[in-house]
């Protein structure tokens, strides 16, 4: 969750208006303020296809936005609450891993357009006769994963084929940087956004 404080910006332009104008403030504040929030995150959203590696449309669409009101002057800004848990590691650092699951890699298998498997692969794999899932001493160290048995073909040994590998987590080295970017949006938009819903919010009244 994100939370930027534009009080000061607020409390001075009140100051300096008569008290017609100063009735429309809390209106024209709240407008500003889902303007601004609507801003961020869009910027958010595109920081993240920026910096993470083909994000799906899960993860793009779970940063919301809670709208400011006139008797509420708080516009939030937040990643739900499934996938900000996964993207933890790329704000403050640590490993990639959700829920102490393995990563999943693909080994020769079809992956959708974000690099991921189907979320029925690994089930449909485990599934056939000549396939396993665990751990196996390979020259390369134990590997965990699904295994295919493979059978002896045109003088070559049977043996086993890796199918889908379980992988540790990775220490993540990106940074989405949420709160910067958000402080960069708000200083650069929320002065000029106040200014114009105010002049609207005037306009109207005087109608």
């Amino acid at each position: 969750m994100i939370n930027i404080s534009v009080r000061f910006d607020v409390k001075a332009l009140q100051r300096s208006l008569d008290n017609f104008a100063r009735k429309q403030v809390p209106f024209a504040t709240a407008q500003a303020l889902n303007v601004v929030a609507k801003q961020v995150q869009a910027a958010e959203r595109a920081n993240m296809a920026k910096v993470l590696d083909k994000p799906t449309p899960f993860t793009l669409n779970s940063v919301g936005v809670k709208l400011a009101t006139k008797s509420s002057l708080t516009a939030t800004v937040y990643v739900k609450d499934i996938a900000a848990a996964y993207l933890e590691p790329y704000e403050k650092g640590g490993s990639n891993k959700l829920n102490a699951r393995a990563l999943i890699k693909p080994v020769g298998q079809k992956v959708n357009q974000y690099g991921n498997l189907p979320r029925t692969t690994v089930k449909r794999l485990a599934a056939k006769k000549n396939v396993f899932v665990g751990k196996v001493k390979t020259k390369a160290g134990e590997v965990d994963g699904v295994w295919q048995r493979t059978k002896a073909v045109r003088g070559k040994s049977a043996g086993l084929k890796l199918l889908v590998k379980f992988q540790d987590a990775h220490q993540v080295h990106q940074r989405l940087g949420y709160v910067d970017l958000a402080r960069k949006v708000v200083a650069s938009s929320f002065r000029r956004e106040l200014g114009a819903t105010l002049a609207r919010a005037l306009a109207n009244a005087r109608k």
